[in-house]
């Protein structure tokens, strides 16, 4: 809850969640099989500033959209219409698409859900929330490319508007809202997304529940030494246009599944005994190959770093049309060969692999 003092502060208060990466598991998890998931430390931002003439809460969020003004009598009834067409998508009557009409409506949705469900006894006219003004958002996460931007507006969001209610969650309560919110962004509430924003670091999703590989403290994947992400340019579908591509041609294949569930239960056996990741991470990227959600064009770089030596597979739902698929991961030994590699894909964004060991918070206690 925001005090009248709060809202007087020239610098506003900033809360900020990481992306992701998916190591392993990525479809699979829909069918109750294990994703490992590692938070990264790239973030998006979110900060409010009051603007008591403005008469609603106008959107400014950067390289994102060019801004909305949303009446703020109208926050109850814009939620519920996102919860009207949610239901419409899970009745078969509306493309997952379509369910968000612009890119602001999630972190607003985001916002009325908390104030609806987090009403605060005894509110004054200095001590309510929500007044005019302005929701602001920067990210430094490649949009729509399996990273888990959205998840991470969601979180940020949640966090900020904790901080101003002065009603702060437990980070499984957080889980839980994160999860909710987004299955208006990809059709379902994503664990996986959800686990990795919120709690950050490395973790397991299966059927909801979170877990920690027993990573050893000095493990290269922690520092990102030999790991690393390439952005394969933005698929042209979806998320929820791949789930629902995958669940209509191998949805009901449990054998498929198992595999994927084999493939990951091998990656993390190797990360926990400090092995060589390799083999797991080829298997995974023939599986995700298999159910087709692995362009050509992304399929030829994999094979490149097989090539030398490494190791690559994508790292979100891909694409089942389009060149791009995304995320990928890559793990390969030598930094010279990486530099080598990308030299031949100089409009590639890469980077080393750094892990954000915590999920959303305020931007102040990011350490």
């Amino acid at each position: 809850m925001s005090t009248s003092a709060t809202i007087s502060t020239p610098k506003p208060d900033r809360a900020r969640a990481p992306g992701k990466v998916i190591l392993s598991g990525e479809h699979a998890v829909v069918y109750g099989a294990p994703a490992l998931v590692a938070a990264v430390e790239r973030y998006t931002e979110v900060w409010f500033t009051p603007v008591h003439r403005s008469g609603g809460l106008r959107t400014v969020f950067e390289n994102l959209s060019q801004g909305q003004l949303y009446p703020l009598d109208v926050l109850k009834g814009f939620k519920q219409g996102l919860d009207q067409r949610f239901e419409q998508f899970m009745r078969g009557e509306m493309p997952v698409q379509q369910i968000l009409q612009r890119p602001d409506d999630l972190a607003v949705y985001t916002m009325a859900s908390l104030l609806q469900n987090l009403p605060v006894p005894g509110a004054t006219a200095t001590r309510h929330l929500p007044v005019p003004g302005q929701l602001h958002s920067r990210s430094d996460l490649p949009l729509g490319a399996g990273m888990g931007s959205s998840a991470a507006v969601i979180a940020a969001t949640f966090v900020l508007y904790e901080h101003l209610l002065e009603r702060p969650q437990t980070l499984q309560e957080r889980f839980e809202r994160v999860r909710f919110c987004e299955r208006l962004q990809h059709g379902q509430g994503s664990s996986v997304d959800a686990a990795a924003v919120v709690f950050g670091g490395i973790n397991r999703v299966q059927s909801g529940q979170i877990s920690q590989p027993d990573l050893a403290k000095d493990h290269p994947l922690w520092s990102g030494d030999s790991w690393y992400w390439v952005l394969h340019g933005a698929p042209a579908s979806s998320t929820g246009e791949c789930v629902s591509a995958v669940r209509a041609q191998h949805g009901k294949d449990t054998q498929l599944w198992h595999a994927f569930e084999t493939c990951t239960q091998a990656l993390q056996s190797a990360l926990e005994t400090g092995t060589s990741p390799d083999e797991a991470l080829r298997e995974n990227q023939r599986l995700l190959e298999k159910i087709g959600v692995v362009p050509a064009a992304a399929q030829r770089f994999v094979q490149s770093v097989n090539d030398l030596g490494g190791a690559a597979k994508i790292c979100g739902a891909g694409a089942v049309r389009g060149d791009h698929a995304g995320v990928v991961l890559v793990h390969l030994d030598s930094p010279d060969a990486m530099e080598r590699l990308m030299a031949d894909y100089p409009d590639r964004r890469w980077e080393k692999l750094r892990i954000a060991s915590q999920g959303a918070q305020l931007s102040g206690e990011a350490g």
